[in-house]
């Protein structure tokens, strides 16, 4: 009887070994039956390249079919010497059975050209599986650092290869306007770039003196829904508003309240916000019915983080709309105004999806809630009766330094090792059955105000996205020493899809980035400002 490979990540619920392998032949064929042939064409496009087998349609060989009986992201793997059989409760099921049927075969399967005749044997085993949340997450912030519509692609590629299923997309911010909207083309014209981009952490005042920018097209962004889709990853756009939002104002002086700057070439939190007048309301509506119009997920991001009320104070327009709505002052102008973009979206059937600020003077009815300032507000949040995605900076911020040596590029955010992050758990201490049930599950964020390509993405998102993929996967229960033994091999693979992961061993010489200094923080420092930064919310609670 053959041992069970335990190398594969995430780990699987059971793996079980039996006598032989299965070998992969230029006869071997691949059948599917109603509702998993998708995922078929998937899966001969992506072994044939490195394998040189077509894997035709016919009986024998590889089998796909759905099973109503199991979970609907859950999958059964049968590999005996006669064939393969992949079951899922949903096409999402099969999907990832075939997933961990790559990771069973050698890496240079996983080549996207030939450069080993094989053999490609695959021990036989049984593998029972499925995931702990339904919501596995990453976040990639395309409006700091512009990513071509391929690097895109490669991310998704990278993160259905570890079982993940929904992108969070970021495309826009102080620093960058990325998608184009019917009838506004100076959001494009001139919010999509700007002049400079700041060198480091922003203390320490550095330019590299070089124009960025770009934007996707509305059929980029359709093709990277399709390509998802059949990844099955949802995307969930993100448009910030109201804050965030320096240069759509850049772009259109009339909504912000009396700024008339460029797009944003710092980094940190601009004041220049939306005005609240019926102008920048209006505008709001016109882009979140572009988006939804090519975003067909439920949920739709307006950000509604770190919204300054400085200029609304002054604001002869914010004063009036105070008076009018009969609002305390201007710290309640941002739930109003949230409360108008989540109405807006209930008339499109679709749900408002925020940052954990949302909840500070109530957030709409039936948003989602994006908890990142540290774990207390995933409690707040559920014990107010909303669904939570929790994504702590503190634990699953991957722009975070990754340890203290001084080669690390541009170090920021609080030392966040490949163990921090495996020790993530979605669900905090102290809650109830029916809170914790709340929580959708866990996503950790890729901003790139410092990864400036998506080699400096490869370096800060791996491996430590694979630990993630692990924590929500799996079970509550893990052992990061057998993580750590499984790694290796998975590194293997990880070197065959191309991906330009920190090695384990450190930064090289080649990783530092000298002339982008950064601002290490440390953890009990940034636990008391997260304290004081969630205050509002513990008001709130009591």
């Amino acid at each position: 009887m053959n041992e069970p490979v335990t190398s594969l990540i995430p780990l699987p619920r059971a793996v079980s070994g039996s006598a032989g392998s299965f070998r992969l032949e230029t006869t071997t064929s691949l059948s599917a039956d109603p509702g998993a042939e998708a995922v078929s064409g998937w899966l001969r496009a992506a072994l044939g390249p490195a394998t040189g087998y077509p894997l035709p349609p016919g009986e024998g060989g590889i089998r796909m079919r759905l099973d109503p009986g199991l979970p609907p992201e859950g999958y059964l793997l049968d590999v005996t010497p006669a064939g393969v059989h992949i079951a899922g409760g949903s096409a999402a099921g099969v999907f990832y059975g075939a997933q961990t049927l790559r990771q069973l075969l050698p890496p240079a399967a996983l080549r996207r050209a030939a450069i080993s005749a094989g053999p490609w044997e695959i021990p036989a085993q049984r593998v029972t599986d499925e995931p702990r949340f339904a919501w596995r997450g990453v976040l990639l912030d395309v409006a700091r650092h512009f990513m071509p519509v391929s690097d895109v692609l490669r991310f998704i590629d990278l993160a259905a290869f570890h079982k993940l299923n929904v992108l969070h997309l970021h495309l826009t911010d102080d620093q960058g306007w990325r998608i184009e909207v019917p009838g506004l083309p100076r959001l494009t014209e001139i919010g999509s770039w700007r002049s400079t981009s700041m060198l480091g952490s922003r203390g320490h005042e550095r330019y590299d003196g070089r124009p960025h920018g770009g934007y996707y097209t509305t059929t980029d962004l359709r093709e990277i829904v399709a390509f998802a889709a059949a990844r099955h990853i949802t995307v969930v756009p993100e448009v910030d508003m109201p804050g965030h939002m320096q240069a759509a104002i850049a772009a259109y002086p009339e909504l912000g309240n009396g700024f008339a700057g460029p797009v944003r070439s710092a980094w940190g939190i601009s004041e220049h916000v939306l005005n609240v007048g019926p102008e920048a309301l209006d505008f709001c509506r016109a882009v979140l019915d572009h988006v939804c119009g090519v975003f067909p997920g439920e949920l739709v991001g307006i950000g509604g983080d770190e919204c300054p009320t400085t200029e609304w104070r002054d604001s002869p327009s914010a004063r009036e709309r105070i008076r009018a709505e009969g609002l305390a002052g201007p710290h309640e102008l941002q739930p109003w105004f949230t409360a108008r973009l989540a109405e807006h979206l209930a008339i499109r059937g679709r749900r408002l999806f925020g940052w954990d600020e949302i909840l500070a003077g109530g957030a709409p009815p039936g948003a989602v809630v994006a908890a990142w300032r540290g774990r207390e507000p995933t409690t707040h949040a559920v014990r107010a009766g909303h669904q939570v995605v929790a994504c702590p900076d503190i634990a699953v911020y991957l722009d975070y330094r990754q340890s203290d040596d001084p080669g690390e590029p541009t170090p920021v955010g609080t030392r966040l090792a490949l163990a921090d992050v495996f020790a993530f758990d979605p669900v905090p201490d102290g809650l109830s059955e029916s809170e914790a049930a709340l929580v959708l599950g866990g996503q950790a964020n890729v901003w790139t105000e410092h990864l400036e390509s998506a080699r400096r993405v490869d370096y800060q998102a791996f491996p430590r996205l694979c630990a993630f993929a692990e924590t929500v996967w799996g079970p509550p229960g893990r052992d990061f020493a057998g993580f750590s033994a499984r790694l290796p091999a998975h590194l293997a693979r990880l070197d065959a899809l191309g991906v330009g992961y920190r090695p384990l061993t450190g930064p090289r010489p080649w990783d530092a980035r000298p002339d982008a200094p950064g601002h290490p923080r440390d953890l009990a420092g940034r636990l008391a400002e997260l304290h004081e930064m969630t205050a509002g919310l513990r008001r709130v609670a009591t």
